[in-house]
Order: structure tokens, then C-alpha cells, then sequence
């Protein structure tokens, strides 16, 4: 293991945080959105991670499947919110039913903004691992000289 693989593993989860900070921004944006292209509401969308071996060369994937390198994130995949959409009466709302109810998304604009500063707190994180990683190979360099 070596000072850069600490690079790859704090831009694995800068990646994946900013991943995040997106999925919940289209969350907030489309938080009252009733019509989409492929019809009924929008459907709020989660990120899932999955903790791989930082990128590197082939014997570091090799130790990692032995239990012995460092482990980075990506996004596994993007979810959409399985459960039924919020029906509300709307009767003059133009995608009401027949019933005067219009469906809209299952988003929670607190809850979302509350991840959305989380992804940010957690960027910040990666943000601050990647400078002591700097910092420490630029005091290794400083004591070759």
C-alpha cells in the first residue's frame, strides 16, 4: 500500500458523494413534479454504494481479495422509489383523475436536504483525507533533500 493508493480512495469517494449531491438536487427540483415523459409522477431516486478495491494495478486487486488493500466506493446503482405516489384532491389540478386526485411524488424536500448536507459533509471529508495525503508526501520529499 502506498501514499497515492490514498488518493484513488478519497476520489472514489468524492465521486460517489457528488453522485449522491445529484441524485438528491433532482430529487428537491422535482419534488411537486406530477407529469413525466414516460407518465404519473416522478419517482424519487436513491444512490446505493458498494465498497471496491481502490483502482490500482493487478497485484493490489489481488491483495484486496486477500483482505489486505485499501477499499474505495462507487455507486452500485441508482434506485427509483418503489411505493405508490401521494395522491392529494386537487379537482382543477390538470393531471387530477376522475376523481379530483392528482398523484405526486413520495419526496420529502426536509429529508432530502438533509442528505444533500450530508453528501457535502462527507465530500468535505475525502476533500480533507486527499490534503493530509499531499501534506505527507510532500514531508516525505521534504526529508529526501
Amino acid at each position: 500500500m502506498s501514499l497515492f493508493s490514498l488518493f484513488a480512495v478519497s476520489g472514489s469517494g468524492m465521486a460517489a458523494q457528488r453522485a449522491r449531491a445529484e441524485v438528491l438536487v433532482e430529487n428537491l427540483a422535482n419534488a411537486e413534479t406530477t407529469r413525466t415523459p414516460g407518465g404519473g409522477p416522478y419517482r424519487r431516486k436513491d444512490v446505493v454504494f458498494e465498497s471496491r478495491p481502490a483502482p490500482s494495478s493487478f497485484s493490489s486487486v489481488f491483495r484486496a481479495e486477500l483482505g489486505g488493500e485499501l477499499m474505495g466506493v462507487e455507486v452500485a446503482e441508482v434506485v427509483e422509489d418503489s411505493r405508490e405516489p401521494e395522491r392529494r384532491y386537487l379537482p382543477g389540478h390538470p393531471d387530477a383523475d376522475a376523481d379530483g386526485y392528482v398523484a405526486f411524488p413520495r419526496v420529502n424536500p426536509a429529508e432530502d436536504l438533509v442528505d444533500l448536507l450530508n453528501a457535502a459533509r462527507q465530500y468535505e471529508a475525502n476533500v480533507a483525507a486527499l490534503a493530509a495525503a499531499k501534506d505527507m508526501i510532500h514531508r516525505s520529499l521534504d526529508l529526501l533533500r
